[in-house]
């Protein structure tokens, strides 16, 4: 397997683990100066995108940095996330990455886990630099009834 792919599966591997465990500074750390962060969901009664988040860089910050002032749901997630493909962009350097995400929730009254969330990212991926770094994440979302109560990105 290719080096660079490698890498790039790492990165997103890294994400799912910092979200996981509400580490946004680490998050924000596998992510370029220039990272674009969307959220959406087809609906096929007004057949077309829902957009649900869409933030650059300095509002994704802002959202987790006032995390703590939501009244949210705190019952962990834990993404499970499969890289589907990797198209490589030498020109650019840069990979487009669709990886297939699969989020499940665990209450905090009783423990039992249910699948949350299913879709899939689709990332822009930077390889210009010491290592691939995230440049723009669109996540896909199948599921469109989220509940209430979840501001934590994907």
């Amino acid at each position: 397997m290719n080096a660079d792919r490698i890498a790039i599966e790492e990165l997103i591997y890294q994400t799912c683990t910092a979200l996981d465990q509400n580490d946004y500074s680490e998050f924000l750390g596998l992510c370029n100066e220039h990272f674009e962060y969307k959220v959406s969901a087809f609906s096929p009664e007004i057949k077309k995108d829902m957009t649900w988040l869409d933030h650059d860089r300095a509002e994704i910050e802002e959202l987790f940095n006032t995390l703590p002032k939501h009244n949210s749901d705190r019952a962990p997630l834990t993404r499970n996330a499969v890289v589907y493909r990797v198209d490589f962009d030498s020109g650019k350097k840069q990979a487009n990455v669709v990886t297939a995400l699969q989020i499940f929730k665990t209450n905090l009254n009783g423990g039992a886990t249910q699948v949350f969330a299913v879709g899939k990212y689709y990332d822009t991926v930077s390889l210009d630099g010491q290592g691939p770094t995230l440049v723009k994440r669109h996540v896909k979302l199948d599921t469109r009834d989220l509940g209430w109560g979840y501001h934590v990105p994907f």
